[in-house]
């Protein structure tokens, strides 16, 4: 219910913030000149400003937004026999890969995970938990650490962020044309709009996102195949199957502790996201064995 409601008063401060900026830049609102018929033109710059802006702005401030929610620790010095394998592997296979060698971290977690973050490929975060490092094999986790350089030599986080930008604007473009329609028609407002056309658009734009959200996580699953198989190449195809398998032996009991916000960037399903595959933002782990076995896709 709190998250219901902050996010009404986040899409009422957005239509403000965003009212304002566009009549800074010459925009006066969504209606023609007569304030009844809908001004298409000037709603798809305001929806496409701020669909766009606000995942810009969260890849761009990706890697310090993880290294917050995860508490990872930047391996600067390496200080262990541990860190400075880390650091080893990652540069051979960032060098395998052609990108510029990314942070390396670790993050205080007992569940079996890694994940890639940043707003480029040569300015990129790889980390990995404390429990994949005690549980998995040396060879293992090579494997999953060339998955995760094969996201960022991919780059899977930009591409990820424009198509989640070009999602938001046309939900948010779509709610306000369904809102505008509703209100002439229903509410019978003749000028300007009503306060049922806000009450439409926010509703309208929750629905809408979570049917969006269904594409975006489509994308999100077919990257996961290609990292898995950038890790075949990088690392070699036995190791990357033998750590999906042993992340797939952990299922159950080990349900995975990554923060929602980067939950797509990590190696395995975090927990709450079983309920359903077509929102799921990674394939089940024997798809994904199974591919991995049959070759590149």
């Amino acid at each position: 219910m709190l998250r219901i409601a902050l996010f009404l008063l986040t899409n009422m401060a957005i239509l403000i913030v965003a009212s304002t900026v566009l009549n800074l830049l010459g925009f006066s609102g969504y209606l023609q000149a007569n304030g009844v018929d809908l001004n298409l033109t000037a709603l798809l710059i305001f929806c496409g400003i701020f669909g766009m802006s606000g995942s810009l702005i969260s890849l761009f401030i990706s890697k310090w937004m993880a290294k917050r929610s995860t508490g990872t620790q930047i391996i600067t010095n390496p200080r262990t026999r541990e860190e400075q394998w880390l650091m080893q592997t990652v540069k051979e296979l960032s060098d395998k890969a052609g990108i510029k060698m990314p942070e390396v971290g670790i993050f205080p977690s007992h569940s079996s995970n890694a994940f890639a973050t940043g707003w480029n490929r040569n300015d990129a975060l790889v980390a990995v938990s404390q429990g994949l490092l005690q549980r998995f094999r040396p060879e293992e986790v090579r494997a999953v650490l060339a998955h995760e350089i094969g996201h960022v030599a991919n780059g899977d986080m930009v591409t990820l962020t424009l198509i989640q930008g070009v999602v938001n604007t046309f939900v948010m473009f779509f709610a306000r044309v369904i809102g505008h329609t509703i209100d002439r028609v229903v509410f019978k407002t003749e000028r300007g709009y009503s306060f049922g056309y806000y009450i439409v658009v926010m509703i309208t734009e929750m629905l809408l996102a979570i049917l969006a959200s269904a594409i975006v996580m489509w994308f999100s699953r077919w990257r996961e195949f290609r990292a898995d198989h950038a890790g075949a190449t990088l690392a070699d195809r036995q190791s990357m199957i033998a750590a999906l398998q042993r992340l797939q032996a952990e299922q159950g009991v080990d349900p995975g502790d990554m923060p929602g916000e980067l939950t797509a960037f990590g190696i395995r399903k975090a927990k709450g996201q079983s309920l359903a595959e077509l929102f799921s933002s990674h394939p089940p782990l024997e798809k994904r064995i199974e591919a991995l076995r049959q070759g590149p896709r």
